[in-house]
This record gives structure tokens, C-alpha cells and sequence, in this order.
């Protein structure tokens, strides 16, 4: 199949777009910088364009020239993110990108003909109440944190524009990305014991290794229904159990705890939800509609895997 694979320099993207060159289908790829080209044409990719995803115009062009059949919409501008004590100041330009940069996507998708576009949706949706595993059916939080409120509303919004605007629209709802080119500003902060257990540590968390996430994002190009799916590994757990499991396999001193009253000024409330009450995800649907199954089921082994590399 022909597909347009948007923000293919991403942690994500490359991993993605070598998979899907591997897979047999024809890749077009863009790109905001031009030092990256040369990159994706090594990776395989047919051909690439450097647009920007808010240039709705050079946007569409090149997507009508490529018409493909799917498009995969993975559009973030994460690279210079820093901290999360002020998420919407972090998530501006992704927020635009999951919103306004959507809504272009979708256009040329409208005019390209092109009905299965497949989308980056995040796991943290959920509302950080009842049990501490999430599936596609519970609700998602209607009342965020203030400080994530813009970014929660964008991530809602792909979630709800694409399966309504496309035809076949897909959303992927990505636990947290770790492995090869993710998270290594987390590694880095826990080696330096600068990411300690809030509280009891009882917040849920869901991981995926970015190149498992890679090979789901793959499974939707080619199958499965149009809604939304958790892209999770199978072994949701809570910080107290993960963060002192990291930081071992790492080389590092255990994390430090602090409690919440504390943390609260210091990281952010966003920061203390995610320590203390956040939910994880079920990956079944994934499993059963996109037969997809995760390289490494658990954290335990991918960590190690990944620190080892």
C-alpha cells in the first residue's frame, strides 16, 4: 500500500518507517527539517517532503501528490520538552499540532481520497478514578488538571475528530514510550536521583517499547476496525513497583520518596497525579482486533533490554 507517514523523524516514525518498508509497502514521508531527509530516503522511504503540519497548503499538496491509501499521523514537536511541571506550556506546539495540524491532515486526507488515517492518541486519557486498569470503553476525564487542561483537550480532540472525520480513522492510544531514542531524558534524571516516588508511588502506570508501539502502528496501517485502541504492554503497575526496578537495572542509588504536599510546588501538580493516581490500560482489543502482540510483554524485560543497549 502507499502510505503517508507524518512526523517520520519522530521516536516513533523511525522505527516506523523502516517496518513499513520491510512490510512491502511504497512510504512517503515529511519532515520539518531538511538535515533529516537524508535520513528517511535511507530508511526507505520513497520519497519525503519538508512540510510543516501547519502549513495547511503545502499539507495537502503533498499529500494529494502522494495519494496514498493510509496515512499515519504521528505530528509532535517534543524534542526541546524539558519539564512537566508546566504541561501546556511544554505541549504549546504539539497541542497545535493535535489540533489545528489534525484538522489539516484530515483535509487532505478529504481531498486525497484517502480513507484509513491512523493517529497518535496517548493512554493518560482515562479518569484517574475507579479501577486501576483502564479499557477503551471507560470515560475519559472531563475535568483535568488546569494545568494539562489544553493538552488533555487536544489529545481529546484527535481522539474524537479522526474516527468522526475519516472514513476508517484510527486512534493509538500509546502507553509511555521507552527503548531506542524515547525517554532518555527520564533515564538520565533517575541515574542523577532526580526522579523520586511521590507519595505511596500508587499511580498506574502503562509502558510500551517504542518499537513494539511501532509494530501496532504498522498492524493498524494494514487491519482492524475504525475507534480507538490502547497500545500498552501487559503489565500495567504502579510507580512504587517500577521506578525503584528502573533505577536497579540503570545502575543507580534507589529513588528518593517525597510526599505529595511537597512535591506539589516542586514538580507540579500533573507530576503528583501521575505518582499517585493515574490509571493504566488493557491492551485486549489491540491483541484481538489488530492482532498485534508486544515484543516484550512486560517493562521488566524491555527496561532491561533497553539499558543493556
Amino acid at each position: 500500500m502507499r502510505v503517508f507517514v507524518t512526523g517520520a523523524t519522530g521516536a516513533l516514525g523511525r522505527h516506523l518507517v523502516p517496518g513499513l518498508v520491510a512490510a512491502g509497502h511504497e512510504v512517503t514521508a515529511t519532515t520539518r527539517s531538511p538535515a533529516k531527509v537524508a535520513g528517511l530516503r535511507a530508511a526507505g522511504a520513497d520519497a519525503v517532503f519538508v512540510v510543516d503540519g501547519l502549513d495547511r497548503e503545502a499539507l495537502i499538496e503533498a499529500v494529494c501528490h502522494a495519494a496514498p491509501e493510509v496515512i499515519v499521523h504521528q505530528m509532535t514537536a517534543l524534542a526541546a520538552m524539558r519539564s512537566l511541571r508546566r504541561v501546556d506550556q511544554e505541549f504549546a506546539a504539539t497541542n497545535a499540532l493535535r489540533t489545528r495540524g489534525t484538522d489539516n491532515l484530515l483535509e487532505a486526507a478529504r481531498l486525497a481520497n484517502t480513507p484509513r488515517v491512523v493517529a497518535q492518541g496517548h493512554n493518560f486519557v482515562y479518569e484517574q478514578t475507579g479501577g486501576p486498569v483502564k479499557t477503551e470503553t471507560d470515560p475519559i476525564v472531563e475535568h483535568p488538571i488546569p494545568a494539562a487542561a489544553q493538552t488533555l483537550a487536544a489529545i481529546k480532540y484527535v481522539d474524537r475528530i479522526v474516527p468522526q472525520r475519516a472514513p476508517e480513522g484510527i486512534v493509538l492510544r500509546y502507553g509511555t514510550f521507552y527503548g531506542p531514542g524515547a525517554s532518555e531524558p527520564m533515564l538520565d534524571g533517575i541515574r542523577k536521583r532526580q526522579v523520586p516516588i511521590i507519595g505511596a508511588g500508587t499511580g498506574v502506570w502503562s509502558f510500551i517499547e517504542v518499537s513494539d508501539a511501532a509494530a501496532a502502528t504498522l498492524a493498524a496501517v494494514e487491519r482492524g476496525e475504525p475507534g480507538v485502541y490502547n497500545v500498552v504492554d501487559d503489565d500495567p503497575a504502579p510507580v512504587a513497583q517500577w521506578l525503584p526496578y528502573l533505577a536497579e537495572v540503570a545502575g543507580a542509588k534507589p529513588p528518593l520518596h517525597l510526599p505529595a504536599w511537597l512535591a506539589r510546588p516542586l514538580a507540579g501538580p500533573f507530576v503528583v497525579a501521575q505518582m499517585t493516581t493515574a490509571r493504566g490500560a488493557s491492551n485486549e482489543k489491540a491483541r484481538k482486533k489488530l492482532g498485534w502482540v508486544p515484543r516484550y510483554p512486560s517493562w521488566r524485560e524491555g527496561f532491561r533490554a533497553w539499558v543493556n543497549a
